[in-house]
Order: C-alpha cells, then structure tokens, then sequence
C-alpha cells in the first residue's frame, strides 16, 4: 500500500520542549508568588513534587487531561495555602493561563520547517500529541493537516486510541501512514501495534531499548525525508 500520510510526535520530535517548560514553569511560578503568595512558595522542589503526584493518584480520571490535571494541582495547591474555593479556582485558571502562553512558545529545530515543507508537497501531515502544545500556534502551522491532542481523545499514546483517530481522520488503512516519533513505547510500539509504519527520531543518540525497532531511525530530521522515501518505496 503506497504511503500517503505522515503523523508527527511534537515535543522532542519537532522541537526541544525542556527549555520552554522550565520559562512556563517559572512564568506560573512567578504568577503565584505575585498573586497567591504562601501557595507555591510554601514548598520546597521535592515537597511540591510529593504534592503533585498526590494530586495525580487522587485524579486517575485526568491521567490523559494533562491541562485539567495541572489546573486541578493549581486548584488544590491554593486551597492548601487557606484561599477560599472562588480564589483557589479562579487563581487556578489563570496561572494555569500564563503557563500556557510560555508553554506553546517552542522553537523548531532549525531544520524542521525545510523538511515539513518538503513533506507536505506529497503527503498529508498530522500531529499526536500526549502534550497541549499546538502546531497551528507555530510556523509549521500551514504544513498540517490535522492535530489531535490526547486530552481530545481521552486517552494517550501508545493507546489505539490516538492513532485510530488520525485513521479517521484520513481514511487511510494504518499501512499508509508513518508515524514519526522520539519516543520508543509511546510513538514507535504504539504505532506500529495498529499497523503503522514508524519512524524513530533519536536527536540523543540514545541505544534502542529493546524489543522490535521501527522502520526507520534518524538523528536529524534532515535525514527524515529520504527515510520516509526507503519506507515508501518499500510499501
């Protein structure tokens, strides 16, 4: 079966997603302090982590609602500070807000835009992502054709889920679409359980944990282009 759509990871796939957390953690941090003071600051790095994953086990039901999740760790953290439910809510919404901002400032690796352009000339592209980064607020916005966010789906990579709906989406059978991803279970296994073909970018040069490898595996997305042309062909 020819190959006809491309379905794109986002953070560590297009772009190096580290730097822009810690400027999105600082900028809620920073709200907090400011607006909530006694809330945030009332912990330290590892007692605030304890608190956060307190809030997850509390919340098995946001596990694949990663902005609901943070709102309600916002929420319960100012409740915790003695704000009312009216404060704590409201302060949730918008710290919650300025994270968001900073948080869909990414950049693009440098070569990302020449070999999407490239792509799209030829297949449709899509975007999968377990985050709440959004293509369509970034310069590889007018090369996509559909994105779908596990918060969307209500549930994340590697679950089916996420990639049924891009078949969906395109009407394609699995076996003409490549999915392009960093991560090994999420992306790769994922997607090559529904009949996917799969791409492995491997910007870290990390060794492949074990088990069946994808398709194809890059380093540099200016290699992606001739690694989706080999699995083509090859379909």
């Amino acid at each position: 079966m020819p190959v006809s759509v491309i379905t794109f990871d986002l953070d560590n796939t297009l772009w190096d997603v580290e730097p822009v957390l810690v400027k999105a953690e600082q900028a809620q941090q920073q709200w907090l302090l400011q607006h909530r003071p006694g809330a945030a600051d009332a912990f330290d790095h590892e007692a605030l982590f304890a608190f956060k994953k307190s809030v997850w086990k509390r919340h098995p039901e946001l596990a694949h609602h990663v902005s609901q999740m943070r709102i309600q760790m916002l929420y319960e953290l100012q409740l915790a500070a003695g704000y009312s439910e009216e404060e704590a809510l409201s302060g949730a919404r918008q710290a919650f807000s300025i994270f968001l901002q900073e948080r869909r400032k990414v950049v693009l690796y440098e070569e990302a835009l020449g070999v999407l352009e490239r792509l799209a000339n030829h297949y449709t592209l899509g975007a999968l992502t377990n985050g709440n980064a959004d293509i369509y607020r970034t310069d590889a916005a007018e090369y996509f054709d559909f994105a779908f966010l596990a918060e969307d789906i209500g549930a994340s990579k590697p679950h089916p889920d996420m990639f049924h709906a891009a078949l969906k989406q395109t009407g394609v059978d699995a076996g003409g679409i490549i999915h392009v991803g960093d991560d090994p279970e999420h992306d790769v296994r994922g997607a090559r359980e529904v009949g996917m073909h799969t791409i492995w970018v491997n910007t870290q040069r990390k060794p492949w944990p074990g088990g069946q490898p994808a398709d194809a595996e890059v380093i540099n997305l200016s290699e992606l282009p001739d690694a989706v042309e080999t699995i083509s062909a090859r379909a």
